[in-house]
């Protein structure tokens, strides 16, 4: 009998005996044993003790395994450490005399080893390559993403404690912090990805932790166009831009998949020039040989020692590089940015949060006050649009796709306004079994900096603006 079923059948008042046929027997409305509903709800009190009991089991044998382990054994070994767990686990399951099943003993050593050398109940999820972000809201619940869905799972954490756990694990070897006193904390999986955390007291549903995955191997043009991000004409124009070296910024929402399509447009960056990116925890994957990864720091627990991305893009001006990647412009690293863009640095690229191409120049107008430097308006827009060539707005739609919705030209300034020209946009054409269905279409208007792919004979099809030229 397995583990499960002797735990119900010895549980006190487990329900009405089974007839010959397996089947517990109902009585009938009116009887002693109450109505129909009563015993459908007895039924389904019967249930839960047995998951809790497996849990509790579970537990115990875990907290035997742990201390039967060899104390100087290297937990980076994980080979040596999975085999020294599992010849723990059997002889613990013999002494306790548990019968399990063959998948019970699978899945609670799988746990246990889970718990030990992993990120404990986040290892299944983790492990799904269909699964984009993962939202723990304390011990009791957890939501995933997947195809851009929002999804609530049956995975469960033992207390707040046991979350906060699996925050210090995932935290210690970046050497990074979070207690009372720093209860945010940005931090990044060996994988590359993106993690937050945010602990009581500013959360009031316990630790929360956040992350956003990203694939082993990072998406590439052709993915893109199979998600129908965008379309194979539209990428033959970004590489040309990247190559003309002209200056763009990716802004979209939060999840939209604006650091993947930065990743995707790094991509085409020629592989003899010399890439420095700038992070706050380091998610970009670049492929060429000469990159140069840099991460920002945050302050010790005495508030000092922190290093922002403003002082390492300054920094980065002094490491002769021919490209300057930000992963987000959030404050006056912006300022630094944009001159950076206008002293020589072209070709530079960055993300920001915006809801269109014409809010992404705003905040960039907000971002370079946050910088502190006392700039009249039109100063600083005429720094924007010298310094910046193209926005690529990506969003994330109703039906969860993520798409480039708008490839806007900077122009210049006519007054002390902006001058913006949509080159590409995307046309909804309707829906289909609750896809949204559309294109990205030229508006008919070429571009200014057309000549510069001319000058770097860089030939794109005729007709790609909507008419031959």
């Amino acid at each position: 009998m397995s583990l499960l079923k002797r735990i119900e059948s010895a549980r006190p008042g487990a329900g009405p005996a089974p007839t010959s046929s397996g089947v517990p027997a109902v009585p009938p409305s009116g009887s002693t044993g109450g109505p129909p509903q009563a015993t459908q709800a007895q039924r389904l009190m019967t249930q839960a003790p047995v998951r809790e009991s497996f849990r509790d089991v579970k537990f115990r044998i875990q907290s035997r395994v742990i201390q039967d382990l060899d104390p100087k054994l290297d937990l980076s070994n994980q080979v040596e450490v999975r085999r020294q767990i599992e010849e723990i686990f059997g002889k613990v399951i013999d002494e306790e005399g548990l019968a399990l099943t063959r998948a019970e003993r699978v899945r609670m050593l799988e746990q246990i080893t889970d718990e030990i050398i992993g990120l404990g109940p986040l290892e299944p999820l983790l492990r799904d390559e269909s699964i984009s972000e993962v939202m723990v809201n304390g011990p009791r619940q957890v939501y995933i993403e997947r195809s851009g869905k929002l999804e609530l799972t049956n995975v469960v954490f033992q207390n707040d404690d046991h979350v906060m756990r699996i925050i210090d694990r995932i935290i210690a070897p970046i050497g990074r912090r979070v207690d009372e006193s720093s209860p945010m904390v940005d931090a990044r999986l060996t994988d590359g990805s993106r993690v937050n955390a945010i602990i009581p007291p500013l959360s009031l549903v316990g630790p929360v932790i956040t992350i956003r995955k990203f694939s082993a191997s990072p998406f590439t043009v052709d993915d893109l166009i199979r998600f129908g991000t965008s379309t194979a004409d539209m990428f033959d124009f970004m590489r040309a831009c990247v190559e003309a070296r002209l200056n763009i910024f990716v802004s979209g929402g939060t999840g939209s998949g604006k650091t993947t399509t930065l990743n995707v447009l790094s991509s085409f960056i020629p592989n003899d020039e010399r890439i420095v990116t700038i992070e706050d925890a380091a998610e970009l994957q670049l492929r060429q040989e000469h990159v140069v990864t840099l991460e920002s720091r945050p302050p010790n627990i005495e508030g000092k020692g922190a290093v922002p991305i403003r002082e390492l893009v300054r920094n980065s001006l002094r490491m002769r590089p021919d490209r300057i990647i930000v992963g987000e412009c959030r404050s006056g690293e912006a300022l630094d940015m944009l001159q950076a863009m206008n002293t020589g640095h072209d070709g530079s690229m960055s993300t920001g949060h915006a809801n269109s191409p014409r809010d992404m120049l705003s905040r960039l107008e907000t971002m370079v006050l946050m910088a502190g430097v006392d700039l009249p308006v039109r100063a600083i827009r005429e720094q924007i649009a010298s310094a910046v060539d193209l926005i690529v707005q990506q969003s994330r739609l109703k039906d969860g796709t993520r798409k480039i919705v708008n490839i806007t030209e900077v122009q210049g300034m006519e007054g002390d306004v902006i001058v913006m020209q949509d080159v590409f946009v995307f046309e909804q054409t309707g829906i289909v079994e609750g896809k949204i269905q559309g294109r990205l279409k030229a508006t008919g208007i070429r571009p200014k900096f057309v000549e510069k792919f001319e000058v770097m004979g860089i030939h794109l099809p005729p007709g790609l603006f909507g008419f031959s030229y």
